[in-house]
C-alpha cells in the first residue's frame, strides 16, 4: 500500500483539470471535503486533488470524510491510517443505514436511499467543520448510466450535475471526474497501490440493481461503437451545467 501522494497520469490530470476549469469548481480559499468510500474512484480523486493542491494557482484546503453505513464486510480501519500518512484531516461517521432502510425505505432502491442518507451526513460534517465545498467521485460512466436510468424509468432527460449548490444554498457540490472513464480511475488506483476496500457495500452486490443493467447495456454498445462515451458526453453537456452563484 502506497502512503504518499502519487502523481496521476497526465491523461487523468488533463481531464480533471479541464472539468474543474469548465465548471469553475475550485475557487481560491475553498475548503473542500471529499467523500471517500474506499473504492477506486474516490481514492483516485483524493490523490488527484492532493496532487493538484501542490501546484494549483488557487489555494484550497482538503479534508476527507468516510461514512460507515454499518454493513457487514465494510472495514474502513486501513483508510484512517492512510489519511494520516497523507497528512489530510479526516472525519469518520457511522450510521446504521442498512437497518434504517429496512424500516424507512418506501418504493426506492437501497442504493438511492443510502446515497441520500450519506449526503445528509456529509452536509452536516461540512457545516460543523466549515467546509464550503463537497467533492464527490462520480465519473463519466456514472453520468451515462444515470442518463439512461432517468430516460428509461423516469421519462426525463437528466443526469448528475458537474457543479451545483445544495437546496439550502450553503454548500457547493463538485464532481471533478465527470470527464474521466472508470477504466482510468481503476487503472490509476491499481498502479498506485491505493488501499481499495473491495465491495465496500455488500448490500449493493447482493441486490441486483437497475444501474448494473445500464452498465452492462453500455458495455455492449461501446464494443460496437468506440465513440459512444464521447457522443454521450456531448449530448449530456447541457444537462450537467448549473452555474452556481459567485
Amino acid at each position: 500500500m502506497s502512503s504518499s501522494i502519487q502523481k496521476p497520469p497526465k491523461s487523468l490530470l488533463r481531464k480533471v483539470g479541464r472539468a474543474i476549469a469548465d465548471y469553475s469548481m475550485i475557487r481560491d480559499g475553498d475548503r473542500i471535503l471529499l467523500g471517500v468510500s474506499g473504492g477506486k474512484d474516490s481514492l483516485s480523486l483524493l490523490q488527484i486533488l492532493a496532487h493538484l493542491r501542490t501546484y494549483a494557482p488557487v489555494k484550497f484546503d482538503l479534508g476527507v470524510i468516510t461514512v460507515d453505513p454499518e454493513v457487514e464486510g465494510f472495514d474502513p480501519d486501513k483508510l484512517k491510517a492512510y489519511y494520516d500518512s497523507l497528512n489530510i484531516p479526516y472525519y469518520y461517521q457511522q450510521q446504521p443505514i442498512m437497518e434504517q432502510a429496512k424500516e424507512s425505505m418506501d418504493g426506492d432502491s437501497f442504493c438511492a436511499y443510502c446515497s441520500r442518507m450519506k449526503r445528509g451526513i456529509m452536509y452536516s460534517t461540512c457545516r460543523e467543520h466549515d467546509y464550503n465545498v463537497l467533492a464527490l467521485a462520480q465519473h463519466l460512466d456514472d453520468l451515462a448510466e444515470s442518463l439512461l436510468l432517468s430516460m428509461f424509468h423516469g421519462g426525463q432527460l437528466r443526469t448528475m450535475k458537474a457543479h451545483y449548490v445544495n437546496d439550502t444554498g450553503d454548500i457547493r457540490i463538485i464532481r471533478p471526474l465527470v470527464y474521466c472513464r472508470e477504466t482510468q480511475t481503476g487503472g490509476f488506483a491499481k498502479d498506485a497501490g491505493l488501499p481499495i476496500i473491495p465491495d465496500s457495500c455488500p448490500a449493493c452486490f447482493d441486490m441486483p440493481t437497475q444501474r448494473q443493467h445500464m452498465k452492462e447495456l453500455l458495455l455492449g454498445e461501446e464494443q460496437k461503437n468506440r465513440h459512444l462515451y464521447a457522443n454521450l458526453l456531448h449530448a449530456m453537456r447541457p444537462l450537467m451545467d448549473e452555474a452556481p452563484p459567485v
